[in-house]
């Protein structure tokens, strides 16, 4: 079975082999040569025998030289390629006409159509020959139309020609044309050339004309000088018959010069004074036209307004007596401005000065007592400027002063006037250009020496810090009003009452720093609260706690004393050993006295 299988599945390689024959020996005697691809002699001798893989190589190498030796499938298409363009070649070869073809069969007949090479060379030369031909032909087309656009602009606009000529210059043709336009263009130059000359000589004339006419004017107005300097107060029918002068040349001559001489001395005094005259009515009129004499109405600025510039030195001398009296009242009048000027610029000094020392003193009066850590002795208030000296104080007061007065006489001007707006304009003009500085510590629980300025307060400060620096700034004020007032001496400056202080300053250390602040300045506090904090109240050595009552039949309301905490008051001291004085530490007896109402007139 397995001798049969193998056998059929030669047989089925064999039939795909090509030229196989068909009968094949059973008994496999032939195996291996029946096909024709073994090696055999030449001679038809015994064929040797050769295995089944050396006839398929043979066969394999067979088939490749036989593909080799075979018309490829790039031959055929190629092939094809070359029938289609033949063909097409033929189609345009019939599109032409016999002359051309006649005419081509000639070239091919000629030396250059004898092979390739000369067949495209001769293409060649004929192609630039073309082009050589074109280009001609299309700088001949330019030309034409060029000639035709200039023919067109030279072409008469009414008629056929320009101008008529005589029989003997008109053109027989385009030679004679020529010939005859070379003979006009050089006679068109000659003439062109003449015209130039005659133009330069026409120039040249006027020239000298306009030369003459300027000697002959110069000439007239020296004349015209002369008759005007000789004949200017008499008419000429009143001249005397001038006498023949006595001298002899020369000395006629050195008195025309000098007569000359001083007559130009006195033409040049004569201009500087009328230059002048006319300088001063024009300064008049601008002085007369200023806006700061608008409510003026006066007919002398009037008349000086409206009159002519020459005629204002006639009037000059009237208007200088006319404005004398009041030139004099004016001045008075100024006078006396000008020393009210300076009584209120020196009144505002003098107020400018105290207001300067109470900065002073509301520093030196802000010095904190010992037992307040780096506080102690330090100056709460540190205010800084720089003083000026009586004449810069005195010139920037004169300013203010003024620009107060423009501001009155000013519409419509939003400046205050009042008292203490003049005083503050006048500390700040004093303090210029540098101003005041103000600068105040910092409250914080180790009191640092750090100070801010009161500018940055708001930046810095905490809502407790702010609160106690407000409480130290009163007590300042209470105690510079105080001083001011001359009080100094006396212990109690004042009393604040605080509402409710602790909701935002209840830290231990801001209440002892007010306190201290406080008793430094001698002024009473008094807090106001509602909350029960323990710890900030046992700050206090006085609690007052009260209680809202309400008479409900009477529709009145009562605030009554609940009770008294006491932690921090001192016991009364014992009198003195030898002393009689009694120590008055508490309120003994009161006395209410209530003034009578008064009777109806």
């Amino acid at each position: 079975d397995d001798a049969r299988r193998t056998a059929r599945a030669l047989r089925a390689e064999r039939s795909e082999i090509a030229g196989a024959p068909d009968d094949v020996p059973e008994d496999g005697s032939g195996d291996g040569a029946g096909g024709g691809t073994g090696d055999a002699s030449d001679s038809g001798k015994d064929v040797r025998k050769a295995s089944l893989p050396d006839l398929r190589e043979a066969y394999r190498a067979a088939s490749q030289v036989y593909e080799k030796v075979g018309v490829g499938a790039d031959l055929r298409a190629e092939q094809a390629r070359a029938e289609s363009d033949e063909s097409a070649a033929r189609a345009d070869l019939d599109r032409l006409s016999n002359k051309v073809r006649t005419r081509a069969a000639q070239l091919l007949e000629s030396p250059d159509g004898s092979d390739g090479p000369s067949r495209q060379a001769a293409a060649a030369r004929a192609e630039e020959l073309v082009q050589l031909l074109e280009t001609r032909m299309s700088s001949a087309s330019e030309q034409l139309g060029r000639l035709r656009g200039e023919a067109e602009r030279h072409a008469p606009e009414d008629g056929d020609t320009h101008t008529d000529l005589p029989e003997e210059l008109q053109p027989r043709d385009t030679e004679h044309a020529q010939s005859l336009l070379r003979t006009a263009t050089a006679e068109l130059a000659s003439r062109a050339e003449a015209l130039t000359r005659a133009r330069e000589a026409h120039a040249e004339l006027l020239d000298a004309h306009r030369a003459a006419e300027d000697a002959a004017g110069g000439f007239d107005e020296i004349a015209a000088m002369l008759r005007d300097l000789l004949r200017e107060h008499a008419a000429e029918e009143e001249q005397d018959e001038p006498d023949p002068y006595a001298g002899d040349l020369e000395e006629a001559r050195r008195g025309a010069a000098e007569a000359r001489r001083s007559l130009r001395g006195c033409s040049a005094d004569l201009s500087a004074a009328e230059a002048a005259v006319r300088e001063a009515s024009d300064v008049l009129v601008r002085h007369a036209n200023s806006t700061r004499y608008e409510q003026v109405r006066t007919p002398a600025r009037q008349q000086i307004r409206e009159l002519p510039a020459s005629a204002l030195p006639e009037h000059a001398a009237k208007w200088a007596d006319a404005f004398a009296p009041r030139l004099r009242v004016l001045t008075d009048e100024l006078a006396q401005l000008e020393r009210n000027r300076d009584s209120i610029v020196d009144r505002l000094r003098g107020l400018v000065e105290s207001a300067l020392a109470t900065l002073r003193s509301a520093q030196r009066l802000s010095r904190l007592p010992e037992g307040l850590g780096e506080w102690s002795g330090q100056e709460f208030l540190r205010i800084r400027f720089e003083e000026p000296d009586q004449a810069t104080l005195t010139e920037r007061l004169g300013e203010v002063v003024d620009e107060a007065t423009r501001a009155a006489v000013k519409k419509n001007s939003d400046l205050r006037r009042d008292g203490m707006s003049l005083l503050l304009r006048g500390v700040a003009a004093a303090l210029q250009p540098k101003g005041v500085a103000v600068e105040i510590l910092k409250p914080d629980a180790v009191l640092r020496a750090e100070r801010v300025p009161v500018g940055q307060m708001g930046d810095v400060f905490s809502g407790g810090q702010l609160l106690t620096a407000a409480i130290a700034l009163y007590c300042t004020m209470a105690a510079l009003r105080s001083n001011d007032r001359g009080r100094d001496r006396h212990r109690h400056a004042g009393t604040l009452f605080l509402d409710n202080p602790i909701g935002r300053a209840n830290a231990t250390y801001l209440l002892e720093l007010q306190r201290a602040v406080s008793d430094a300045l001698g002024v009473q506090l008094l807090y106001t609260t509602g909350l029960f904090d323990t710890t900030a109240l046992a700050e206090f050595p006085l609690v007052i706690r009260l209680r809202n009552d309400a008479d409900l039949r009477a529709g009145l309301k009562y605030i009554s004393v609940e009770e008294h905490l006491r932690p921090g008051l001192p016991q009364p001291a014992p009198a003195a050993e030898g002393e009689g004085e009694a120590v008055h530490s508490e309120i003994t007896a009161t006395r209410m006295f209530k003034r009578p109402a008064q009777s109806p007139a």
